[in-house]
């Protein structure tokens, strides 16, 4: 996967690296030359240059970056103007970081593609969120196992939890089922909220769209994503 972050705080070097890490092609960006020094051996490219300006963006990867993440959290208004800049220029995939409940209706007005909460998320469980096909969220309770949201494979679709057999065959445990519903906002746009369902039971029917919330080892989990 490629991957352009613009911002490299706290919360956006520390996705780079991650990313990184785990065999990604990532281009760190930012305005201050320090922090491209400080990175540019721990990212896979650093670049120092104002998102703002347009001509310069238009220069980067944009039609080759799978994801772009603007994690600039200090100036709101250079976050609202670069997200704005990238969805202009049609990116594949734009997530933003909102610092509050406005700065996160404005990016929904804007129409990205999905919010990020640093003060909440950690980078480490981002990271996780984007390696992963088909993870929506994930939790790690220690270095081995986790919780995570997986969005239900197809053919596993009005099959039965005991039908998949899950802990038979993958060693996982189903702690329940999540279901997107949609509501409107008070800006006069819908959202995606989601709807926690009751605790799975082996006779529990899987539907289209749902997304499973799953307990296991990292391995298993790894192997469950990879077989779907």
């Amino acid at each position: 996967m490629k991957y352009i972050i613009i911002g490299l705080g706290s919360f956006g070097a520390s996705l780079a690296e991650k990313l990184t890490a785990q065999g990604n092609e990532v281009i760190g960006i930012d305005i201050n030359m320090q922090k491209v020094e400080a990175f540019k051996e721990k990212i896979s490219h650093t670049i120092c240059l104002d998102a703002t300006d347009e001509h310069t963006v238009n220069g980067l990867p944009l039609k080759d970056t799978d994801i772009v993440i603007v994690a600039i959290g200090e100036n709101q208004g250079t976050n609202v103007m670069v997200s704005a800049l990238l969805k202009n220029l049609k990116v594949k995939k734009l997530i933003s970081r909102a610092v509050n409940n406005l700065h996160e209706n404005v990016l929904n007005a804007i129409g990205v593609d999905e919010i990020v909460h640093p003060e909440q998320e950690s980078a480490e469980r981002w990271a996780k969120k984007l390696c992963m096909h088909g993870v929506v969220d994930s939790f790690e309770l220690n270095d081995y196992f986790s919780i995570v949201e997986v969005k239900l494979p197809r053919k596993y679709e009005n099959k039965t939890v005991e039908d998949v057999q899950f802990r038979e065959r993958y060693n996982l445990l189903v702690l329940t089922t999540l279901k997107n519903a949609q509501v409107d906002t008070n800006i006069g746009n819908t959202k995606t909220i989601v709807d926690v369902q009751s605790v799975a039971t082996p006779s529990l029917v899987l539907e289209k769209g749902d997304i499973l919330v799953l307990y296991g080892n990292n391995k298993d989990i790894n192997r469950f994503i990879k077989s779907a």
